[in-house]
């Protein structure tokens, strides 16, 4: 049901005060035409407050009726009848009790014309302004449930793609688990212990889309505890990390698919000590994050899927409308994936 144009109290002032206008208007014209004072002002509360109320009919009319574009005839058939309806209960009420009428009955029958035509001109007026609301009412209807509509999809792209990310993370970490049991056992217990601290700080995040960089960050600890069991001395961090960039508000479990992605590559084709860096800082408005592993292109890299960095563009793309976030630039033997988050305040 569409609201009609006048359910706004500016809209309503304008609508009272043109009202009056023209009941001014046609009092100070009956009175120049000779009608009497008494005579006038009868006249036009009768014929103007039936006027009044046929045009409520049809605005409510259009609440329940609303025509297409190519219907629009329709509208004027509807104007015509309303009017007619309106001028001949009119004549019949002012030809009763203004006494005027009754001496000078010509003067009623000449102004029949003139009566229409003001009748239909208001009437069409009041049907225009009508069916125009009544269509952009019900398209910025249809808007915001577009909108709802891509933000539910959206929402439920971005469960998946995290519902996602924990199985890729939890076969890695079980398969190391499993490889530690014959060998380490007390390595693999210590293991199993961090991946649950993990896990269960994951279903706590799940509820926020956007947490701070410092409780990010204490989420990657956790995770990359679990890598260096996993990978032993191999396995060295270096963070840099500006202070005012741990209050920025960022997509949560964001950073763990790009380290990850960072440790498989870095660790792959080397048996030595190998250095994945992160750092972080604050520029033009934006959180500017790096993690930087080491790169060598003559190397033949392990096959994947992919997933990290896929999703991670894709999460930002989601949230932000924007391709433009992720930047992964390669030199002769690092490798490095930067990425921007823009301030959700400003």
């Amino acid at each position: 049901m569409a609201a009609t144009p006048f359910s706004s109290l500016r809209l309503r002032i304008y609508f009272s005060i043109s009202w009056w206008i023209f009941f001014a208007g046609q009092l100070f014209l009956e009175r120049w035409f000779g009608l009497p004072w008494k005579d006038a002002f009868l006249d036009c509360v009768v014929s103007n407050g039936l006027l009044l109320a046929f045009c409520l009919m049809l605005m409510n009319t259009f609440r329940y009726y609303l025509p297409k574009k190519e219907q629009f005839l329709n509208v004027l058939g509807i104007c015509v009848v309303f009017t007619t309806l309106w001028l001949l209960l009119s004549r019949w009420l002012v030809s009763t009790y203004v006494s005027y009428y009754n001496l000078h009955p010509e003067v009623l029958r000449y102004s029949v014309p003139i009566r229409f035509s003001m009748g239909l001109l208001v009437l069409g007026c009041i049907s225009l302004i009508s069916v125009l609301w009544s269509h952009w009412a019900e398209q910025k209807e249809n808007e915001a449930r577009k909108t709802d509509a891509e933000k539910l999809a959206r929402e439920a792209e971005l469960f998946k793609l995290r519902t996602q990310l924990q199985p890729h993370f939890l076969f890695n970490s079980l398969n190391s688990i499993n490889a530690l049991i014959g060998m380490k056992p007390d390595e693999a217990r210590k293991m199993v212990q961090q991946l649950s601290d993990f896990l269960r700080g994951t279903i706590r995040k799940e509820e926020n889309q956007f947490i701070s960089f410092s409780e990010e960050l204490e989420y990657l600890k956790l995770y990359l505890e679990i890598e260096k069991v996993r990978f032993g001395y191999r396995l060295k961090t270096e963070m840099d990390i500006a202070e005012e960039s741990l209050a920025w508000k960022i997509p949560s479990l964001l950073l763990q698919p790009i380290m990850e992605n960072a440790i498989k590559f870095g660790l792959y084709g080397t048996t030595g000590e190998v250095t994945i860096g992160l750092r972080a800082t604050v520029a033009d408005k934006h959180l500017v994050v790096a993690v930087m592993n080491p790169f060598d292109p003559d190397m033949q890299m392990p096959a994947g899927t992919g997933f990290g960095l896929n999703s991670v563009k894709r999460r930002l793309y989601l949230l932000f409308g924007r391709n433009d976030l992720v930047e992964i630039n390669k030199s002769q033997n690092s490798f490095v994936v930067i990425f921007r988050i823009p301030d959700i305040n400003a």
